[in-house]
């Protein structure tokens, strides 16, 4: 029985890896919280309290379990109408509000289990009229009102152990409101008494029923309420009590198949006979395991139901097996012993025999000379040291010997000329250190060989002959060298589709070898060569594959090696599976992948990777699974996820990110891509710059790297930056020019603002002059002006207001002023105020465009000197000046060309009336 279960696992774990790969091809992406597959959310072990937003509403299945709920509740689940299955198991949940389900029309299966529920109120599951399957196991439920299940029309399993139940009574509400159920589990509650009345009067349709794990001292059926109840376990009561047995028909349990009764005790072997009596026309598969009643009179009572063909007799004690123990078991033919404490093998007649779990030591030649119908024989975890050719020989309709975890160091012959039937060996977990010459040439009908876990390290070149039909081969956790496997003792294994080398000594240091060890595999579909023990770094011979034409998965992690060359998978054309993490490749060329166009699933972790940028070139477009965790990459570009079209799972946790614009567009995608699902990118972590160490990926501000603040500072620290150096340099050469420019500009507005409005001059004339020259014109030009001709004239310290700007004072003077006389000298020119009162009133010159400005020049001055004052040279280019005379017989002559410059009031005179003496003489 132990032996189809574990087959079973292998096929269930067959389709499960089958079922993987097609969820690797569905729609994948992820939200806050949850991912999403193919219409199916998960969500556990988020720490939520609350039902996570985003989820869509087109999704077939959500899974909340091992949360933090505490309560669950109406408006939590209003849209999903698609929802057949809900998942919160495993979390705190103590209340359900009513109608909390009444929205989840589509809903089939329910869990619940693992919570902390104590209480099912009237109508909690309203509105679940397709619900099927409800696992409300491991709570603290006490009591159930009798409305609680009215919705649940269409239930038809219901699993309730572990829980309080004290009463079966409880249950009759169940019972009314599911006329479907087929399924009922009260396993590990209180229930003393199970009575068929107290839980209906009418028939129902349930098949099997669950009450082991109570405290059981009552069972009775006194009507026919199951009619069509095939299983039936009232196994390992919580108390060593004697059962009463009180069903009073023998029709009432007639279908009853499969019957547990482990521990169970009853008061004498007449109770026991009745009990049997009870099945004795349906009853196929029967369980005493750990039985305390007299075992021989058991296995002797139930072997006379002429319709049990299994039995399981489980940890019981017993120490040798005969066939008088079996002489009433005609019908049987699996017999299951795992657990006892066997030494010996007499004989039985029996197709499966499970002897696991024993002390058996040794095999005699006639310990299963009666056996030949057996099929599977199951040997596993007893003391066997060693095998010899008599063994298994009168077995030829064995298919499946399990040998596994005994202590066996030589096979003595046991294989080569007997078993012709067997189909699969498990040699496992054994001290086995050598396979010689033709140890398996009887075996010719062997697909499954495991030879794993043990301490092999010489493979004999003959070893494998007459395995013609070997399909699946098992040698991992050995100590295989490089030599054991280069000897060609894998030639004759034409038929080999799995080959597992994992966990050996297998090294090589040359780039190319010789004989490459798998010429001869051409159906070899799976290799996997991982975690090869051997000290140091190796390399990987690029003929290392040759031969493996139809390879499609590959598996050579934890190798250390340093480098594959660029043709390794050349002779691999048909590769699906590619897994080459934790070896030191730091960086791979696009090459490597370039014969590999069919290439799926992908598995690059913790190989010290510093980019995936040669992804871009590799052309693997149909890759659909990348993992690339704990490398050293910091940046995943676009032009890498751009290069993977088909990608629907993406695994890089652990690795260092940069938090910066480089990976905003990465940040962006994981967002808003509903094809690619990146594992756990909630928690993808920053290792760079230093101040965001250690938070979220996600959590980086995308926005600010569209509006490139970067980029904006730039610019911005580089336009002040030149403008400081252009400010600096206009100041230090053109700074009086500057300060020139302003005073015009504020002369300018003064006359703008004035020029309306202005009226009749205040002075005929407004005096600029040095004070150097202060002498000549208190002396001479102002007597000769005012006293003797008459002229109203503006002086600095006579004229300007006190507390008053300088500036405004020139300005007014000026423009209150018919005329400016500018004594020039060469004090004069080198005075910053005479600069500016002469500047002011230029501009009034050429704004104004009449007779305002007088020039006076006390000295000679050479042209030459006059080139630094720009617009000093500018004015007398245009305009004629007077010059002192120092000969004081022309001096008359210069008062009466000055008096007739005050006079002149129009621009039609100003040539005639501004002479130079020099011309005039």
């Amino acid at each position: 029985h132990s032996l189809m279960e574990g087959l079973f696992a292998i096929r269930e774990l067959t389709i499960l890896l089958l079922l993987c790969d097609c969820v690797l091809i569905a729609k994948t992406y992820s939200v806050k919280n949850c991912y999403i597959y193919n219409d199916k959310a998960f969500c556990s072990k988020q720490k939520l309290s609350q039902i996570p937003t985003g989820i869509p509403p087109s999704v077939k299945s959500i899974d909340l379990s091992l949360n933090a709920f505490r309560k669950i509740q109406v408006l939590n689940f209003t849209n999903f109408p698609n929802l057949t299955t809900l998942n919160l198991k495993h979390n705190s949940i103590s209340y359900i509000g009513k109608g909390t389900f009444s929205q989840l029309l589509s809903l089939n299966l329910l869990i619940l289990n693992t919570n902390k529920i104590e209480h099912l109120e009237d109508d909690v599951f309203d509105g679940l009229f397709n619900l099927t399957e409800l696992l409300l196991g491991f709570n603290r439920i006490q009591t159930v009102a009798p409305n609680a299940f009215r919705s649940l029309s269409s239930l038809k399993i219901l699993e309730l152990s572990k829980n309080q139940l004290q009463s079966i009574g409880l249950l009759c509400g169940i019972i009314q409101h599911t006329p479907q159920l087929k399924n009922l589990q009260i396993r590990g509650n209180g229930i003393k008494t199970f009575k068929s009345n107290d839980l209906t009067n009418s028939s129902i349709g349930i098949t099997y029923l669950d009450l082991s794990e109570n405290p059981l001292e009552t069972f009775e059926v006194s009507a026919a309420v199951f009619p069509m109840l095939s299983s039936l376990n009232l196994g390992s009561p919580s108390r060593k009590l004697n059962l009463t047995w009180a069903v009073q028909k023998q029709t009432v349990l007639e279908n009853v198949t499969t019957l547990e009764l482990t521990g169970v005790q009853l008061s004498s072997g007449s109770e026991w006979t009745r009990l049997f009596s009870s099945f004795n026309s349906s009853l196929t598969f029967l369980k005493l395991n750990c039985m305390k009643y007299k075992l021989r009179f058991l296995i002797s009572v139930s072997c006379s139901i002429p319709t049990v063909s299994q039995l399981q007799l489980q940890s019981n004690k017993l120490t040798f097996i005969s066939s008088s123990l079996f002489q009433k078991c005609r019908n049987v033919t699996d017999i299951d012993l795992e657990e006892n404490k066997i030494k010996n093998i007499d004989n039985g007649s029996f197709d499966k025999l499970d002897l696991s779990f024993n002390l058996i030591k040794t095999l005699e030649c006639q310990d299963f000379a009666q056996l030949t119908n057996l099929t599977q024989l199951n040997l596993q975890w007893n003391n066997l040291t060693a095998l010899n050719k008599c063994s298994f020989v009168t077995l030829s309709k064995l298919e499946i010997l399990k040998l596994q975890g005994n202590l066996i160091t030589k096979l003595g012959g046991a294989f080569t000329k007997n078993l012709p039937s067997l189909k699969s060996l498990l040699l496992n977990h054994n001290k086995l250190t050598a396979i010689g010459k033709h140890d398996f040439r009887g075996l010719y009908s062997l697909q499954n060989l495991s030879l794993s876990e043990n301490q092999i390290q010489t493979l004999d070149k003959s070893c494998f002959s007459g395995l013609k039909s070997l399909t699946y081969l098992q040698l991992q956790m050995n100590n295989l060298r490089k030599e054991s496997i280069g000897n060609n003792c894998l030639r004759k294994l034409v038929k080999l589709r799995r080959l597992d080398l994992s966990s050996n000594h297998i090294k090589y240091q040359s780039s190319r070898l010789k004989v490459p060890p798998f010429m001869n595999l051409s159906n070899l579909e799976t290799l996997m060569f991982s975690v090869q023990r051997a000290r140091g770094k190796g390399l990987f011979p690029s003929n290392l594959l040759q031969g493996l034409t139809n390879l499609k998965t590959f598996t050579c992690n934890t190798n250390f090696i340093a480098s594959l060359p660029y043709d390794s998978f050349t002779y691999t054309p048909h590769l699906t599976s590619l897994d080459i993490s934790a070896n030191e490749l730091l960086d791979i060329t696009p090459q490597l992948f370039a014969p590999l166009r069919k290439l799926r699933h992908l598995r690059i972790n913790n190989i010290h990777a510093h980019s995936l940028h040669f992804l871009i070139d590799a052309n693997l477009t149909e890759l659909h699974e990348l993992e690339a965790k704990k490398n050293a990459f910091s940046v995943i570009s676009e032009d890498i996820v751009r290069s993977l079209p088909s990608l629907s799972v993406l695994g890089l946790q652990f690795n260092r990110f940069t938090c910066d614009c480089d990976n905003s567009w990465f940040v962006q995608w994981i967002k808003d891509n509903n094809q690619t699902e990146v594992e756990d990118a909630d928690n993808l972590r920053c290792n760079y710059p230093p101040q965001s160490m250690g938070k979220k990926l996600l959590h980086l501000n995308v926005q600010s790297c569209i509006l490139d603040v970067g980029f904006i500072c730039f610019i911005s620290t580089a336009c002040t930056n030149i403008l400081i150096l252009l400010v600096t340099f206009i100041y230090h050469f053109s700074r009086f020019q500057l300060i020139y420019a302003y005073y015009i500009f504020l002369a300018w507005l003064f006359d703008y603002k004035n020029r309306q409005k202005r009226a009749e001059s205040q002075y005929d004339a407004f005096i600029s002059y040095n004070t150097n020259d202060e002498a000549w014109v208190y002396r001479e030009l102002v007597p000769r002006l005012e006293k003797e001709q008459g002229w109203r004239l503006c002086l600095h310290h006579r004229d300007f207001l006190p507390g008053k700007p300088i500036v405004e004072n020139i300005a007014d003077a000026i423009y209150g002023s018919r005329k400016t006389i500018c004594v020039i000298s060469r004090r004069y020119l080198q005075s910053e105020w005479c600069s500016k009162e002469m500047q002011l009133a230029s501009f009034r010159l050429f704004d104004e465009r009449e007779d305002v400005l007088i020039l006076v020049f006390l000295e000679d001055i050479p042209s030459s000197h006059l080139s630094p004052y720009y617009r000093m040279k500018r004015v007398l280019k245009k305009r004629t000046y007077l010059r002192w005379p120092r000969p004081s017989e022309q001096q008359p002559l210069f008062w009466e060309k000055l008096r007739q410059a005050l006079r002149s009031i129009s621009t039609a005179e100003e040539d005639r009336l501004l002479l130079t003496v020099a011309q005039s003489s």
